[in-house]
């Protein structure tokens, strides 16, 4: 084990220049990337009161389904905190060092803050929303944790965070798209740079993987292999309500999303395919045995996932969330 985790920590350390050689690339400076208030009515204005009026006009006009998942959108945002902690206890990243991995850290985190910040007003002023059932939700959210099979393996983390950083630019692209067509063109301007930074952010894990990919493949394959197998878990997947067992509102969160085309069993095998070609699964070498197995089970899961993707039906409209008026 020690051993492993050794190596584990040397491939970091190698991979940590080009990191931040390219940081920059993956990431805005912090005094002209976009601000919530950029997008949120002003209240030293006088035009306040009538901008909100305006913003909880366009909000009524969002289907029942569309607001339960932004709200499950906005939650998942909010448990940053959780997030922060989880990626500081991965092996390479907590060496606790002012310029390297911390870094990284420390900025991305600063950027995906502002996500559930902007979201969690626009509910708060858009009228639809019981503010204190979500706000219970949010909390139980980070105070219950969530495992994703990932342990502290650095490998396992960010092939984790490519997938879900991909799921959730699918998800905020979509809900920005579906609010367009309800007529709330601010929330669709609001989602849509949301997930302009989660495809950034994707990029620059999917490149991170990239390079462990070229130093040590087979254990890169492996642990793709072990994280496919487990399945990618969102983190909104330990969802709950008041009275509610940890993981119990995924389920109705999740069909919201289906029945509105937001993010489907489709778009996981579709993010895999990606994954698959942007790493070069088929083509990469020096495999030994048990990497070579870990492939064969990788290239053959799309398919196979997709028969089952299209064996689902579309879930009916029953559950009423607590989180919504109405």
């Amino acid at each position: 084990m020690e051993f492993f985790e050794e190596k584990r920590r040397e491939v970091m350390e190698h991979i940590e220049k080009y990191m931040l050689e390219k940081m920059f690339e993956y990431l805005k400076p912090v005094d002209t990337i976009w601000q919530p208030s950029d997008f949120l009515p002003d209240s030293t204005r006088d035009s306040f009161f009538s901008e909100i009026k305006e913003l909880q006009e366009s909000a009524q006009g969002l289907s029942y389904d569309l607001i339960a998942v932004l709200i499950g959108d906005t939650i998942t945002e909010e448990a940053l905190p959780t997030y922060e902690s989880w990626l500081t206890m991965v092996e390479g990243v907590n060496k606790n060092e002012e310029g390297g991995w911390m870094k990284w850290t420390r900025h991305w985190t600063s950027e995906e803050n502002r996500h559930g910040d902007l979201l969690n007003k626009y509910l708060y002023l858009s009228g639809r929303v019981n503010m204190r059932m979500m706000e219970v939700s949010t909390q139980y959210l980070i105070a219950d944790g969530f495992d994703i099979g990932t342990g502290t393996d650095p490998y396992r983390n960010f092939i984790y965070t490519s997938f879900q950083e991909l799921a959730t630019n699918v998800s905020h692209r979509r809900v920005a798209s579906q609010a367009k067509k309800d007529g709330d063109t601010l929330l669709s301007k609001m989602c849509g740079v949301i997930a302009g930074d989660e495809a950034r952010h994707a990029k620059a894990y999917k490149y991170f993987i990239e390079k462990i990919f070229e130093v040590d493949p087979s254990e890169a394959m492996i642990a793709f292999e072990d994280m496919m197998r487990k399945k990618i878990v969102m983190p909104a997947h330990f969802l709950r309500e008041v009275g509610l067992k940890v993981g119990q509102t995924f389920g109705h969160f999740t069909d919201a999303a289906q029945r509105l085309g937001i993010y489907t069993a489709i778009d996981y095998v579709d993010i895999l395919k990606e994954l698959i070609e942007d790493w070069h699964i088929e083509s990469t070498i020096d495999l030994n045995e048990a990497g070579e197995k870990a492939r064969d089970y990788i290239m053959n899961l799309p398919s196979r996932l997709l028969r089952v993707a299209e064996r689902m039906k579309n879930p009916m409209l029953e559950y009423k969330f607590s989180w919504i008026h109405g």
